[in-house]
């Protein structure tokens, strides 16, 4: 059954890369989102675009259960990348993406001023929930590096800050 499930996640990526791909050469020129990718975007957009969607066929190929994707609340500033539940521990996902492996990791650009924005729109995100009480929740960070030749990397850490900067800090 996993083997099924694991097919099916594969199949649908090859499928929104290749509906990319098609749509980008038949309308260079277009603007906008097509198949999960902006095209007409500057390139740091576009990068984390990807970025993005490769986090998030990685989490479903891990189990995870992604419910939204670049979720904001209306009224706050930013946006939630991946919000996916890993059995009853919900999940807040903060995807970093970088072409090159630099002197300084992808996940080293959460700091502290980004870690307080996703815990606002983290809790705005929980208070919406119809259950009586909060569920289980992580904060977590991908790091994805999509460099030209090599295969997809990820660096996964999960439970990368909490509610607080008491607990840990991350950078």
């Amino acid at each position: 059954m996993k083997w099924l499930a694991r097919m099916r996640i594969e199949c649908l990526e090859r499928t929104v890369t290749g509906l990319d791909r098609l749509a980008q050469s038949a309308n260079p020129a277009h603007r906008g989102m097509t198949g999960g990718r902006a095209l007409g975007l500057p390139a740091h957009l576009t990068i984390g675009i990807e970025g993005e969607d490769a986090a998030y066929f990685h989490l479903r190929r891990k189990g995870y259960v992604v419910v939204a994707r670049r979720w904001s609340s209306g009224n706050l500033q930013g946006d939630l990348d991946l919000i996916a539940w890993q059995g009853p521990m919900l999940c807040f996902i903060e995807v970093k993406t970088r072409t090159a492996h630099d002197a300084t990791p992808a996940e080293a650009a959460v700091d502290s001023n980004k870690r307080n924005i996703l815990r606002r729109l983290a809790r705005q995100y929980v208070r919406q929930l119809p259950q009586q009480t909060a569920p289980p929740v992580r904060f977590d960070v991908i790091s994805v590096y999509l460099v030209p030749g090599k295969e997809k990397e990820f660096v996964h850490f999960e439970g990368a800050f909490d509610w607080s900067e008491q607990r840990r800090g991350f950078d």
